[in-house]
Order: C-alpha cells, then structure tokens, then sequence
C-alpha cells in the first residue's frame, strides 16, 4: 500500500523564543539546520525512494524539504522537487501572531475552538483542512511513497485523526524535524501509523 511520511520542520527563531507561530513565518535556527539534516539522513538511512515532496508553502517547512532533499539526492536517492500545498500550512492564531506563546488563552498546540472568537482556526477546522489536503494528495498523486512536511499543530491533528488505526504508541511528543510514518488505505481512504520517530534535539 502507498506509504505516507509527514515531517515537522527544523527548529526556529520563534519556537527558541516562545513565540506563536502559526501563519507567521521565521527562519530556522542553525539547530533547526541540522535537525533537517538528521531527518533527511535518516530516510536516507532507511532507503526511502520519495515519488512527491510536498510542503506547506511557509519558509520554514520549504527550507526543511529542501534540506531533506539534499540528503536524499547526496545518498544517491530520488529527490523530486518540493511542491508548495496551501493545505499544509499551519492553524492561524488570529491576532495573538508572532507575540509570547503564553498571551494564547488556551493551549498553544491543541487550543480546542478557544481562537475562533478572535478570528484564528479552530482544532476542528484544522483537523478536518489537514486532512482532506493529504488525502488529497495521496489520491490525486497516485504515488506509492509520499513526503509532506507541515507542522506542529497541524501534524498533531492530523495524528489524533487516526489514532484508532495506529499500529505504534502515540503518546509522543512531536518535536522539530519529527517524522511520522502512515500506510494509506485508498479503498477505505484510512491512514495507519506505524511509526513515530524523534531527532536527538528537539524544541
């Protein structure tokens, strides 16, 4: 069956400051450098042969990708063009953007409906874009191995969507540059995780 592979991306200036990032953008820390660098090694690593690159359009996440993409094509490995995909950018925090994490009167990754009122997106609406943007792409690709690299909040919604199906624990915390690895049902339009896996540093 096709195989999904969703990747956070690297460390930033705003995650080392505590600031909200969600359509905000800022660049990578050099940390962040390197936890791209480790992902993109360690599917190297595993010999994964990537059909589609797909990201969310922001800085952050194409800077990972592209990353990643180096270390595939240095291991000798397909390494196909990123695609920006505007379904994979992260939840909008409305008016608490680029300010300190603890202005946001809920919590920061999973906030429930709690930013709606102020005009951000609520973990419903998240969960059901984040979705519906990769199952998207998984039918509409028709690729046996797929790499989308997201982000945190909108990773983990995509992950609580499926954890009846996972095949592997999934009280883990999802840090920087983490990979999640998902087999896909196109019958049944199911995702099943199988693997969740941490770089050595993470924020």
């Amino acid at each position: 069956m096709p195989r999904l592979y969703i990747l956070r991306h690297g460390q930033t200036e705003f995650n080392l400051q505590h600031r909200v990032q969600g359509h905000c953008d800022s660049p990578l820390t050099e940390l962040g450098v390197e936890q791209a660098h480790a992902a993109g090694a360690w599917l190297a690593d595993q010999g994964v042969r990537f059909e589609r690159i797909f990201s969310s359009p922001l800085g952050r996440a194409l800077a990972t990708a592209e990353i990643v993409r180096e270390e595939l094509a240095a291991a000798g490995l397909p390494a196909p063009e990123v695609e920006p995909v505007d379904g994979l950018i992260e939840r909008s925090y409305g008016p608490f953007e680029s300010g300190p994490a603890a202005d946001v009167p809920a919590e920061l990754w999973d906030p429930g409906e709690a930013l709606v009122p102020y005009g951000g997106e609520g973990s419903a609406a998240l969960r059901e874009r984040i979705v519906g943007a990769i199952t998207g792409l998984m039918l509409s690709s028709r690729a046996q191995t797929v790499l989308a690299v997201s982000h945190g909040s909108a990773t983990l919604q995509f992950k609580r969507a499926w954890e009846p199906l996972a095949r592997c624990p999934q009280d883990v915390h999802l840090g920087n540059c983490c990979v999640l690895v998902y087999e896909f049902d196109p019958a049944t339009r199911a995702f099943a995780c199988e693997q969740i896996v941490n770089q050595r540093r993470d924020n």
